[in-house]
């Protein structure tokens, strides 16, 4: 896998921890010239600038950033996102809009602000962050899986958009990754130990996830010599999406 990246520009929002610094990394390994877009910069090794994937202007000014640093955009990896607990009845419509603004109009904001350089590019790629929740129920998970489910439709459309400009998009659904943030999820919880037994268990591996097994699957999408990989949706699940084993024999 060393240097199959030599040459080209990666771009990573969220790449300051969890699955987006493992993937910044791993890009970085393998040759890329790698940009973390965050609102947390200091964490990240990587030339990194300061966005909210939020604010439109925000997003303007950090690819314009990396585009003059660099010279050239080829590899968009969005992974910037957020997290909600509850069911239908649980979120206020401020926080469905910033959850929804986030997690799906965030990734429209990146690829639009990249698309006239990914256009220049002879090996463009965008790889979304989608989530076990894009194709599966969970619970307490309402505004959650709802942002989700949207994130795997827009990479379809997108991947069906940009086809024929030579731009390849797909997206990746992580199960439950051990990142930062599920471990925020878990010390909120009543019996923090508990909670985490619950979900290994609920995959079929009986494990979490790790934010390189997730990272790995993101660079399988990115590289270039994947060129007949479009419109996928990879799962890095433990089998969750797809396997229905039979509970462990005591």
């Amino acid at each position: 896998m060393s240097g199959e990246f030599e040459g080209l520009v990666a771009l990573v929002t969220g790449g300051a921890s969890g699955i987006g610094a493992a993937t910044a990394d791993m890009l970085a390994a393998q040759g890329a010239k790698v940009a973390v877009l965050d609102l947390n910069t200091e964490a990240s090794p990587h030339f990194a600038v300061r966005c909210d994937v939020s604010d439109a202007e925000s997003v303007d000014d950090a690819v314009a950033d990396v585009v003059e640093q660099f010279g050239q955009l080829d590899i968009v990896i969005n992974n910037a996102g957020v997290g909600a607990a509850g069911d239908v009845t649980a979120n206020t419509d401020q926080q469905w809009h910033q959850v929804l603004d986030i997690n799906v109009v965030g990734i429209a904001r990146v690829s639009r602000a990249a698309m006239p350089h990914l256009r220049e590019s002879k090996h463009a790629a965008i790889v979304n962050t989608a989530s076990i929740a894009s194709t599966v129920g969970l619970p307490q998970r309402a505004l959650y899986c709802a942002s989700k489910a949207a994130v795997l439709g827009l990479t379809l459309a997108m991947a069906t958009d940009h086809l024929r400009e030579g731009i390849r998009v797909n997206c990746v659904a992580p199960g439950t990754a051990d990142t930062p943030w599920v471990g925020r999820l878990l010390a909120a919880a009543q019996d923090p130990e508990a909670e985490r037994a619950a979900l290994e268990a609920r995959q079929p591996h009986g494990r979490l996830v790790s934010a390189d097994e997730v990272a790995r699957a993101i660079c399988y999408l990115a590289n270039p010599n994947n060129s007949s990989t479009i419109g996928v949706c990879l799962a890095v699940d433990g089998g969750m999406d797809s396997l229905r084993p039979r509970p462990p024999q005591n």
